[in-house]
């Protein structure tokens, strides 16, 4: 656990700078290039922050380098969609006076596109770097243990079973063990009933 938190705070060091270069030019475009006043420059942000901070989940969600080789759930497709669709249209709608939204020009959409666009392509490159700097070893599946088990209560009531050779020396002994006093068992009431007197 110690391990994955400290793997996501490195990833995060990496990642956070992007976003911050983004914060940068989002300021600069609506300051510089649309003049921006508060209200149109609080609706410009609030888009801009939440297009590229939702549709970053499909870089960051796979390890796969483009990300478009991992096929997402269509749960998150139609939920991150639909937020910056809803995001994109509020300050359209005739809510944008009670948040305080000011109306964007068409140029700022545009805009907007190419941002994103470029977002997306910078934080794959970042994950691509930090994959080679932070390489993920491969989770290890333990092996299943069922079949031994299965073998072991077999053994008892069988004779001469084979065993599978990934089965534990001890195990193996157990088995023999086990097979062993199961003939002995066998034995002795065969001589039992040998001894006693006919009738």
């Amino acid at each position: 656990m110690v391990n994955a938190l400290g793997l996501i705070r490195r990833f995060m060091m990496i990642i956070g700078p992007v976003r911050s270069i983004y914060d940068f030019l989002t300021f600069g475009v609506m300051l510089w290039i649309f003049h921006a006043g508060p209200e149109l420059f609080r609706a410009g942000w609030f888009i801009e922050s939440l297009a590229t901070q939702t549709l970053v989940i499909f870089v960051i969600r796979t390890r796969r380098v483009p990300f478009t080789r991992s096929r997402p759930s269509l749960t998150l497709t139609v939920a991150a969609l639909g937020a910056v669709a809803v995001g994109a249209v509020l300050p359209l709608s005739p809510l944008r006076h009670r948040l305080e939204f000011g109306h964007l020009p068409a140029g700022f959409f545009a805009a907007l596109a190419a941002m994103v666009v470029t977002y997306l392509v910078l934080v794959e490159s970042a994950k691509h770097l930090f994959q080679r700097i932070e390489p993920v070893a491969p989770r290890e599946v333990p092996p299943s243990t069922r079949p031994q088990r299965v073998q072991r209560r077999a053994s008892k009531w069988s004779v001469g079973v084979p065993l599978d050779e990934s089965v534990p020396a001890h195990a193996k002994a157990n088995a023999a063990s086990s097979s062993a006093t199961a003939r002995g068992r066998r034995r002795s009431a065969r001589a039992r009933t040998a001894r006693r007197p006919r009738r």
